[in-house]
């Protein structure tokens, strides 16, 4: 009994820290057909955003998380200016915006090692946003509040992604961007604008998800790189596209991760990860809750 609340407490932690990555990549891909590569850098600078807010300007801590989503959405729009703006009438927009996105990345990742030999020494540090170290038993398993707030973060965070996507005159552009594009762009929608608010709004997630990874684990400078990589795995599984999916996907990757790493060992996590995909994939090729796309003209 104890080992399965320990699976379901891990699980449920590691795929609230999916989900918020995962999400984000399927909204830039269901808008308009992107994989923004430079996905994971942005979960570093979220990351050492709080770094630098609390031990290089002293501010006060209960404001970096925020500050943090502020500033995750703005590299976002960023990477929208610096790469997809130029190339979104290119026949094959698809790939070279991934090989844009990926160059982008490790420029970004670069020059963040750089600055970091000079200010930090590039060694890691402590996430200083502490989360609660406390912990309360259930069945003799502790539970750290951290936890607690992991999921609460993301629970709220998601939800108000869907109502903004459900309730807003900007989340039915982008819906209709989604499924249109040049319909949308004749019913008077500003269809680049959607793009940018895309991005943002993708990248704002990835740059608190990176706080929540970060709150495991040393703040390093590719520390992004592996749960983006889950998270690209996880919107795979769950159908390119497709959010609601990418949230159950999210969810199945992270109780799967849980359980071999508590009854198996925990270097084998990421494998039962990739072998659960290859299944899914061989079984339903569009994904768990993907659908049959019709090529783009």
């Amino acid at each position: 009994m104890n080992f399965f609340i320990q699976i379901i407490v891990s699980g449920l932690t590691f795929g609230a820290m999916y989900a918020l990555a995962a999400v984000g990549l399927a909204l830039v891909w269901g808008a308009f057909n992107m994989l923004n590569m430079a996905h994971g850098i942005i979960m570093t600078l979220g990351a050492y955003f709080v770094l630098v807010w609390a031990e290089g300007w002293g501010l006060p801590l209960w404001l970096a998380g925020p500050f943090a989503f502020l500033a995750g959405g703005l590299f976002g729009a960023g990477v929208y200016f610096v790469s997809a703006h130029w190339m979104l009438r290119q026949r094959n927009f698809e790939v070279t915006i991934i090989i844009a996105t990926f160059g982008l990345g490790m420029a970004l990742e670069a020059g963040l090692m750089k600055i970091l030999r000079e200010w930090f020494h590039a060694s890691p540090y402590a996430q200083p946003l502490s989360m609660g170290a406390d912990s309360f038993l259930i069945n003799d398993v502790p539970v750290s509040y951290q936890r607690l707030i992991i999921w609460a973060v993301a629970v709220v965070l998601i939800a108000l992604v869907a109502l903004f996507l459900t309730r807003t005159t900007m989340g039915r552009a982008i819906r209709a961007t989604a499924q249109n594009r040049d319909a949308a762009r004749l019913m008077g929608v500003k269809v680049k604008r959607v793009y940018v608010i895309v991005l943002a709004l993708a990248s704002a997630l990835a740059g608190v998800a990176g706080i929540m990874l970060s709150s495991f684990k040393d703040v390093v400078p590719l520390m992004g790189q592996t749960p983006m990589l889950k998270a690209f795995i996880v919107i795979v599984l769950a159908g390119l596209g497709n959010m609601a999916g990418a949230l159950y996907a999210a969810l199945l990757i992270g109780m799967v991760e849980a359980a071999v790493k508590v009854l198996v060992a925990d270097k084998w996590g990421f494998l039962a990860m990739l072998v659960v995909v290859v299944i899914a994939i061989i079984w339903r090729p569009a994904g768990l809750f993907g659908k049959h796309q019709i090529a783009r003209q």
